[in-house]
């Protein structure tokens, strides 16, 4: 496992792939699965069309930074961080404003996708500061 993290912090563009794909995952499942299965979820179809486009939005940057950022790759990276940091405080707020009204379902994935993002959070950090630009 520590030899897999090594791997793609000595190849930083690799974060940008994963950064993407992860955001177009939570993308399909805030859009598609969770809004056509509301009922299991109990929150607001709007709640999770603003979340499915922030992850929208998340994966067009990272697959340009994949693609275009070549020298100072630092600073976007920077970037998707405090981004993904700033979308799992929003989630945490949202889960604690609907508490209440929120199922189950809503509340285990919700948390689950707060801590698969801060695992790649870790991730970033760890890049950031291990390379020299």
């Amino acid at each position: 496992m520590k030899e897999s993290i090594l791997q793609f912090i000595a190849k930083p563009k690799n974060i940008f792939l994963i950064d993407a794909v992860g955001a177009l995952l939570t993308f399909t499942l805030l859009f598609l699965v969770l809004r056509t299965f509301n009922s299991y979820f109990d929150l607001s179809k709007t709640i999770l069309e603003y979340l499915s486009l922030l992850a929208l939005l998340f994966s067009i940057y990272s697959l340009t930074c994949f693609f275009l950022a070549k020298n100072n790759w630092k600073l976007y990276l920077k970037i998707i961080c405090t981004a993904n940091i700033l979308y799992c405080i929003l989630t945490f707020g949202i889960l604690l404003y609907h508490y209440n009204s929120i199922s189950v379902f809503g509340i285990v994935y919700f948390l689950g996708e707060i801590v698969v993002i801060a695992c790649l959070v870790f991730l970033e950090i760890k890049t950031i500061k291990n390379k020299v630009q």
